[in-house]
Order: C-alpha cells, then structure tokens, then sequence
C-alpha cells in the first residue's frame, strides 16, 4: 500500500489537510504501507516556500513522520506534459486552438452548452492534417482529453458504488497553451509515477474522480482505490471558515493544543472506533483505524471537543514533556527561564499540580504564574465572595493566620496544624480561613490544596502576600 498527501502550498495547513494526512498515516501504519508528501507547487504565482515549510513543521508537530519525500509537483512537469502527449498522439486527446472567448461565441451559435464538445466538433472538423500543420507552425493550442461515451464507474471505500454519466463530463484541458499541464493531468502522472495505490482525500475531490479515472483508463495505468472523506463543517452545518472557529492547524499550536489532543480530535471527525472511546493515543487510533468505519456524514467541528480533549490529555502528559512547555509560554510572559531552570524540580511539581486543572498549555502557565513572579492579580470575582463581604471578619483572621504561620516549619503537616488549631480557636470551620487565604496568596478563587501552596510560594513570598493582602483589606473595611 501506497498513499500520499498532496497540499498545495499557497496557504497554511489547514484542519481538513491535516485531517486528510492523518487519515492517510493511519492506513499507511494500520497496513504496513508508505506515506508520500507530494507538495502540489504548480501554482507559481501563489505557491510560497514558506507555506511549503509550515506544512512540513505541521506534519512533524502531529508526529507524522514521512515515508517519502516531499516531492515538488513542479518538478515533473516534463512528465506530465509528455503524457498529454501520449494521450494526444494516441488519438484519445485532440487540439483545441480557440481562445475561451471564441469557444463561448461558437457554443451561443451551436445552442450548445457544453463548451468543450464545441472545441471537440470544430477540432473534428478541421481533421488531424490540418490540426498538425497549425501546430508545425507555432500556432497556440490546448490539449484536451477526448472524454469517451459511457459511464465511469468505481467502488469508493467511503461511498461505495459510485457511477457517473460520462456526457456530463467536459472535454478536459490537459495541457495549458503555454505547455503547463492542469490539475487532473498533473495528479494522474504523478499518482502514476509515484505507484501510489490508495487515494484518500476529502469529499470535495469527488467530482475529480470520474475525471482521473477517465485519464487512468486512457493512459492504460493502473488505477488507484479511492476513498473520499466527509467534509469538515461548522456549528451551523455550514463548511467550516474562519467564521467559526481557526482553521490554520498554526492557531491550536499557538493557543496551547497538544498535538496528541489535536491527532486525536481530527481521527474522530468522520471516523469512529466502533465503541465509546474517545481519549485514543496515537499507536491506539493505528490498531483501531479503519476505511470501514469512515462515516458518510459530514462531520462537525466542536471546539470545546478540542478543549475538553486537550485537558484530558494534558492530564496525564508526564511533567517532564509538559514543563518545557509551560517554560516557554511563562518566558514569553516575561518570567525568567534561568530562575525556573535552577529550580527544576520544583518547577515540574509547580506544572504538576496544575496540569490537571487546564485545558490549555496556556492555562497552566497562567496558572503558575503568579508562583514565579512578585506580581500578584486579584481576581474580581474572588475578591467579591470571599474578602469584600465581610472585609473586617477578614482582616482579623489573616492576621492571626500570619501569627500562626510566622513560627510553624514551613512543611504541609506543621502548617495545616497551624491552620486547623486556629480555626479551632476562633470556632469556624477551617473553609471560613481557607478561601481568603488562597485569595490572598495565589489572587484567584481556586488553587491546588492551599498547604502546597504554601510550601511552593516559600515562607517570604507567602507571608509577604499576607502583608499585602492585609493592606487590600484595608481599604476595603475602610481604614486605609
């Protein structure tokens, strides 16, 4: 087995290229086969290098390691116009020396309205002799494919039987005037060429298909298997755009995706275990990937699918893969790499206790932040339910806390001690001390178990967010 991803690169990986490469590996390492990289350069004007190497960077971040290649389309297009050639001198093509604007004017005049069995008429009537002495003589002509009567028909492995009316089909151009072959040509040559077997793309390829069968059959090669995969839509049923969601594989990187959480999302949409598997590894989804079990029906993309999936995974990434990580985003907020670097293992316990908590890679970081940095936030909503009800209640109690924590051993056991015999001499339950103080060390109304807290901010960084939380407080109750 054989199969290939064939982008174009006039644009950045997308979530339905990617999702069309994904599927393409799976079958490929399901099946012990190869996975081509075909980059599909022939339009010059809007191909770019650096979108060639955003899909290529995309690729490797979803670990989708290649078999061959890539491979530049633009590279054989000797090849692809020397089957034209074939194919014209074979008499299953022919000539085509009007210009589109003449084509048309010949169609009002035939009442014919497909324009290319116009061409085919007036290319019969000029005859072969005459059609070779204008090209001898440098005149411009297309080469179009002489689309046989019948039916064209085929077993797709998403759709089954599939039959298509060949007087539907245009006379397709082949090869441009200028000698630059066009999409079906150039992708029947090098499918050709490359022995690739198995055709995997996206339902919006389907109406090639008939074509390139046609070219299959003409050129006397042997003709791939070919499975289109549902269309990607959004929310509204409608195709998925930037309206509903990103759709550059780029902006999830950027946002904090993991790639095993996007390699996952992307195997479910339009295909299915069998059963009600939804968190699935990579080497999973291969034993488990099947063409059998793509679904006719367009899928939808679900965004907080993505982000409930990226929270499950990074749950359980191990802290060693996942810190970097989290390293990099705090960098880019300002925080300094060689401070966490020298403190290494209590860095990883700080992203350890947080992971569990996140759907993003972001998120964690935002949620250690406020451990690696002086800077403290205090969250509006926190403040409102747990400081400014009773803001003179409040003050009281942080300052016997601090009391209490100023001569404890700074371990979890001796300050939970301090925290409990406290709370059991004011009379309270130890929640009416416990959630100002989060507010109060990390500014947020949720944290890891507070006494982790504790130990991981340190005994200065602690008892001077009391003192300043003291401060706040204040000035809330009126005496700042």
């Amino acid at each position: 087995m054989r199969v290939r991803f064939a982008p174009s690169p006039t644009g950045e990986l997308h979530v339905g290229g990617a999702r069309t490469a994904l599927f393409n590996w799976l079958l490929a390492r399901k099946e012990g086969g190869v996975f081509v990289l075909r980059v599909e350069d022939t339009d010059r004007e809007r191909s770019d290098e650096a979108h060639t190497r955003a899909i290529l960077d995309g690729l490797e971040w979803l670990g989708l390691s290649l078999d061959e290649g890539p491979f530049f389309q633009s590279q054989s297009e000797k090849r692809h116009a020397s089957d034209a050639r074939w194919l014209l001198d074979e008499g299953k093509a022919f000539r085509d020396f009007t210009d589109p604007k003449e084509l048309r004017m010949h169609a009002v005049d035939l009442g014919h309205e497909n324009t290319s069995r116009v061409a085919r008429a007036l290319a019969d009537r000029m005859g072969e002799a005459e059609s070779a002495r204008r090209a001898e003589a440098g005149e411009p002509f297309a080469i179009r494919f002489r689309v046989p009567e019948g039916k064209t028909v085929w077993t797709d492995l998403v759709h089954g039987d599939m039959e298509f009316d060949n007087s539907d089909l245009e006379d397709l151009v082949i090869l441009r005037s200028d000698g630059t072959p066009t999409y079906n040509m150039a992708v029947v040559s090098d499918d050709s060429a490359m022995a690739i077997t198995h055709v995997i793309r996206g339902d919006d390829h389907l109406s090639n298909t008939p074509k390139q069968v046609l070219l299959y059959e003409a050129l006397e090669r042997d003709i791939p298997v070919f499975g289109h995969v549902p269309m990607i839509l959004g929310s509204d049923g409608k195709r998925l755009s930037k309206r509903h969601a990103a759709t550059a594989l780029q902006a999830y990187r950027d946002a904090g995706i993991l790639p095993e959480a996007m390699v996952n999302f992307l195997a479910l949409l339009g295909w299915s275990p069998g059963d009600d598997r939804e968190i699935m590894p990579l080497p999973e989804l291969v034993e488990a990937f099947s063409m059998e079990r793509v679904l006719r029906k367009s899928a939808v993309f679900d965004l907080d699918k993505l982000q409930w999936l990226n929270g499950r995974h990074l749950a359980s990434k191990p802290v060693e893969e996942l810190a970097p990580l989290v390293m990099g985003r705090l960098v880019g907020m300002g925080v300094s790499r060689e401070e966490m670097e020298e403190r290494e293992v209590w860095f990883q316990h700080l992203v350890e206790l947080h992971q569990g908590r996140a759907r993003t890679v972001g998120d964690v970081a935002r949620m250690c932040i406020s451990y690696v940095q002086d800077e403290l936030h205090y969250d509006n909503l926190a403040v409102g339910a747990h400081w400014a009800k009773a803001p003179d209640l409040v003050l009281q109690q942080l300052h016997a806390l601090r009391s209490a924590f100023e001569d404890a051993r700074w371990e979890e056991v001796p300050l939970e001690r301090a925290l409990r015999g406290l709370a059991g001499e004011l009379k309270v339950g130890s929640g009416k001390l416990i959630h100002p103080l989060r507010v109060a060390l990390t500014g947020q109304g949720a944290s890891p178990g507070i006494f982790e807290v504790l130990v991981l901010l340190g005994r200065e960084r602690s008892l001077a967010r009391i003192d300043r939380a003291i401060e706040q407080l204040r000035v809330l109750a009126g005496e700042g």
